[in-house]
C-alpha cells in the first residue's frame, strides 16, 4: 500500500497561504476598495469635528433631543450607541484605519516595489526592432555611441553600455520611488493617530487665581493613556486676569502658569491665551473657560475672608455666579451677592429677595449693623489639558508623505542605443512630462547629427 504524497504535504498552512494570495491580496490592493476607505475615513473625521467630542449625555440630551431628531435620525441615543461622541477612539474607525494601512502596504509590496524593481534591472536592446515599439525613436546614418554617450552624460543620465555597440541610459529613478514614500509616509501617519487614540488623553480643570493643580479631571482617555498621565506634574496658576473692551465685552482672558519640579521650585513658566497653549512635558494646556471662584471679604476690621462662589443656572441668559455671605457669628443672618463678571457690578441682596447695594471691588457697605467690604473677586481659569503621543508620528509621516509627493514629480526618462549595419538607432520613453521629453530627445538628436556633420 502507498500513501498519496500530495496529500500528505498539503498543510493548512499552504491552503492559508494560497487563500491569502488568491482570495484576500487582490481585494486588499483593489484601488477602489482604498478609495472607499478614504472617503469613510474623511466622513467619520469631519462628523468628529461637527460633533462636540467628550461630552456629557446631559449635553448630548440638550443640543439632539431624539424629537425632533437632527437630519431625521441622529439624536443622542444614536451618537452614543454608535460612538460618535468619540469617533477617533471606537473599535470600527481604529478598523478603518487599519484596513486603510494594511491596503496601502498590501499595494507598495505587490505593485510599487516591482515597479521599482523592473525599473533598476535595465535590458540592453539588440535588434532593431525593438525600437519600434518606444514611443519616440529614430534611425540615423551617421552617429556613434561615444557622442551620445557625452550628450546623456551632460544631462544627467546614467548610462550604460553594452558589448554589442549598444548602451542604456535613463534618470529620475526617484519618480519611481517617489510614490513608495508616499505609502509609506501615509501608514506612519495612520500608525500615529492609532497611537494617538489609544494612547492619549483629555482633561479638564478649572483653577482659581492663584492656586496649585495637578491633573485629574480626565474626562476622555484611550485604553493605554493611564502611563502617559503625569502623576508627578504639579502646575501653579500665578495669576488670571480679563481684558474687556470699553464696551465692557470680554476681549482676552489670560492665565500666567507656572511648572513646578518635585520641591515646589518653578521650572517653566508662560502666559497663555486662546490660541496660544503652554506646553510642558509632552502635555499642552489651552485656555478655555473662565469663571468666578470666590470673594474676599472683610467685616468691620476683621481679616479677610474668602468665601466660595458658585455658577447659578439662568437658563442660558448669560452667566451669574452667587454666594451666601454670613453677618453673624451664629449664622442666624446674612445677604446673597452675585456676581457677572471680575469687573462688574456686585449685587447684594438681603434675605427676601430686596437689592440692598451695589458694589465693586475695594468699597464697602454697612449691611445688618456690620461694614462689608469687598477686597477682592477671584477669578478662575479653565483649562483644557490634552496629550497626543503619536503627535510626533504624525508628522514624521506628513514630512514623508511631502517628499514623496515631490519626488513623484520627477519623470523617470529611458533612452536605449544600437549600432548595428551601419545605421545608429535611438529611442526613449518617459512616464510623465511627454512632452519636456520629446523637447530633449529632439535637441539630443539635433546635438548628435551636428557633431558627426562636423566630424565628417
Amino acid at each position: 500500500m502507498t500513501l498519496d504524497n500530495s496529500a500528505t504535504n498539503s498543510t493548512p498552512r499552504s491552503h492559508l497561504g494560497k487563500f491569502l494570495r488568491a482570495e484576500l491580496l487582490p481585494i486588499l490592493t483593489d484601488l477602489r476598495l482604498a478609495i472607499v476607505l478614504l472617503l469613510a475615513i474623511a466622513f467619520f473625521s469631519a462628523s468628529g469635528t461637527v460633533i462636540e467630542q467628550g461630552q456629557s449625555i446631559e449635553f448630548y440630551k440638550a443640543n439632539y433631543p431624539t424629537d425632533p431628531a437632527l437630519f431625521g435620525f441622529l439624536s443622542w441615543k444614536v451618537i452614543l450607541t454608535i460612538g460618535l461622541d468619540h469617533v477617533y477612539r471606537t473599535w470600527w474607525f481604529l478598523s478603518l484605519l487599519i484596513l486603510f494601512a494594511t491596503s496601502l502596504t498590501a499595494c507598495s509590496f505587490t505593485r510599487q516595489l516591482p515597479a521599482l524593481k523592473a525599473a533598476r534591472n535595465w535590458k540592453l536592446y539588440d535588434q532593431p526592432r525593438q525600437f519600434q515599439k518606444l514611443a519616440l525613436s529614430a534611425e540615423l546614418d551617421n552617429a556613434s555611441l561615444s557622442s551620445l554617450t557625452q550628450l546623456l552624460q551632460q544631462k544627467r543620465y546614467r548610462v550604460f553600455q553594452g558589448e554589442q555597440d549598444n548602451l542604456y541610459a535613463r534618470k529620475g529613478i526617484a519618480g519611481r520611488i517617489g510614490p513608495i514614500i508616499v505609502h509609506i509616509g501615509i501608514v506612519i501617519i495612520l500608525a500615529g493617530a492609532i497611537w494617538g487614540a489609544m494612547t492619549g488623553f483629555v482633561a479638564q480643570e478649572m483653577v482659581p487665581s492663584g492656586e496649585s493643580f495637578q491633573i485629574r479631571n480626565i474626562i476622555d482617555a484611550g485604553p493605554l493613556a493611564a502611563p502617559q498621565i503625569p502623576k508627578d506634574l504639579a502646575l501653579k496658576v500665578n495669576r488670571f486676569w480679563i481684558d474687556y473692551t470699553p464696551t465692557g465685552s470680554i476681549d482676552q482672558f489670560y492665565s500666567d502658569i507656572s511648572a513646578l519640579d518635585r520641591q515646589g521650585q518653578e521650572v517653566k513658566r508662560k502666559t497663555i491665551f486662546v490660541n496660544q497653549p503652554f506646553r510642558y512635558r509632552g502635555v499642552t494646556f489651552y485656555q478655555t473657560d473662565w469663571g468666578i471662584a470666590a470673594i474676599r471679604i472683610r467685616f468691620n476690621n476683621s481679616p479677610t475672608l474668602q468665601l466660595p462662589m458658585a455658577a447659578l443656572n439662568t437658563n442660558g441668559n448669560g452667566r451669574l455666579w452667587g454666594t451666601w455671605i454670613p453677618t453673624k457669628t451664629d449664622l442666624s443672618e446674612g445677604v446673597s451677592l452675585l456676581a457677572k463678571d471680575l469687573q462688574g457690578t456686585l449685587l447684594i441682596y438681603d434675605a427676601k429677595g430686596q437689592l440692598v447695594d451695589t458694589l465693586r471691588a475695594g468699597m464697602a457697605t454697612t449691611v445688618n449693623g456690620v461694614t462689608l467690604r469687598i477686597v477682592e473677586v477671584v477669578g478662575s481659569t479653565g483649562l483644557q489639558i490634552k496629550a497626543d503621543p503619536g503627535i510626533p508620528i504624525v508628522y514624521a509621516g506628513f514630512g514623508l508623505l511631502m517628499l514623496g509627493v515631490v519626488m513623484s514629480y520627477v519623470s523617470h526618462s529611458q533612452i536605449w542605443a544600437l549600432e548595428k549595419d551601419g545605421h545608429f538607432y535611438v529611442g526613449g520613453r518617459t512616464n510623465r512630462a511627454q512632452v519636456a521629453f520629446e523637447r530633449e530627445m529632439l535637441e539630443i538628436l539635433d546635438q548628435l547629427t551636428q557633431k558627426q556633420e562636423i566630424k565628417l
